[in-house]
């Protein structure tokens, strides 16, 4: 019962999920968070963050994560298939009404374009959820190391300093938090 559920609830993420990646994260945060409770809202941070890290789309790094946590392997096995299965549907239908028919589907082209403003929104939203909850955890801390990497990270980041090299001070500065901290505290 649980796959099957673990499978619609990713169904329904990936029937919504127009715009890529992070178009995704409200949606999964409002069905795996917010109704079902299968994480908490840090875990949902830590999971966009190891989705980000990692190789492929969000969606789907998300759904495997999501199913392994839940229901180990199978579970990240039917979370994936159902995250992919509308986008799999949607491509095949229109591949063969473009393909056989030679027809332009401008009802599609002018929801795409209404979607895309819909789409900044969510974005907006989730992003502000993430960096509240990562500033201010629920426990009500501050968390002033988050705030010093973000301004450091974002000072680096207008001086164009290549992406690679925020990531690897980034890690130093992360490892040598973990280290020292304990210490001075």
């Amino acid at each position: 019962m649980l796959l099957i559920k673990l499978f619609f609830e990713f169904f329904k993420i990936g029937i919504f999920s127009f715009g890529g990646g992070y178009a995704t994260i409200p949606l999964i945060q409002q069905y795996i968070v917010e109704t079902e409770g299968w994480l908490t809202m840090t875990q949902f941070t830590d999971l966009i963050t190891i989705s980000q890290m990692t190789p492929g789309p969000i969606a789907i790094n998300s759904a495997t994560f999501v199913g392994a946590q839940v229901a180990g392997v199978p579970g990240s096995i039917v979370a994936t298939m159902g995250v992919t299965a509308p986008q799999t549907m949607i491509m095949l239908t229109l591949a063969y009404f473009l393909f056989t028919k030679k027809k332009k589907f401008r009802l599609m082209d002018m929801l795409l374009r209404g979607i895309k403003a819909g789409i900044i929104g969510l974005i907006f939203i989730a992003s502000y959820d993430m960096f509240k909850n990562s500033l201010w955890p629920t426990d009500g801390s501050f968390e002033i190391v988050a705030l010093i990497t973000f301004i450091v990270g974002g000072y680096l980041y207008y001086k164009k300093v290549d992406l690679i090299r925020i990531i690897m001070i980034g890690a130093v500065m992360g490892i040598g938090l973990k280290l020292c901290l304990p210490l001075i505290i």
